[in-house]
């Protein structure tokens, strides 16, 4: 099973792609979709859409994994949460189902443990997918423990 991991944000989409057949898990992809800070909210929006549709288009996702977001006290609260509903009603567009997680279910299916810490993640995320090198950004390698906890899971 193909599976796209999302990471949801407006400045940065993190993303990862993995592929669970023959009993493992292995990366295709991993990365974000950035968008222009000097453009509006829409636009950036724009963005975010249309680079998701090229990375479906190239590695034909049959699920995407999303984190869920909780609502913290922050300036960007709202326009995060926008940007996860442009995710959202991408993957619709093209009928792949989601399944969504809290940060804490993510840590717990990766690492073992609710709290655990973004190294103890990180290390999870390259055990599991046999990495000599840790996957950058930040953003992706946590599109990539989403997309495990989304096979883990499934």
């Amino acid at each position: 099973m193909r599976i796209i991991g999302l990471d949801p944000g407006l400045a940065r989409v993190g993303y990862g792609v993995i592929d669970t057949g023959g009993g493992q898990q292995r990366l295709l992809d991993c990365g974000i979709i950035r968008t222009d800070p000097g453009r509006s909210e829409g636009e950036r929006m724009v963005e975010i859409a249309r680079d998701l549709r090229q990375l479906i288009r190239a590695w034909r996702p049959e699920l995407a994994a999303v984190e869920k977001f909780f609502f913290y006290r922050s300036s960007t609260t709202i326009a995060v949460v926008q940007a996860r509903g442009v995710l959202m009603m991408t993957l619709a567009r093209f009928a792949i189902p989601v399944v969504e997680f809290p940060p804490m279910q993510i840590k717990l299916a990766v690492a073992g443990h609710g709290h655990a810490g973004k190294d103890d993640v990180l290390t999870a995320v390259m055990r599991e997918l046999n990495l000599e090198v840790p996957p950058r950004p930040d953003d992706a390698a946590d599109a990539l423990a989403v997309a495990l906890t989304g096979w883990f899971q499934r």
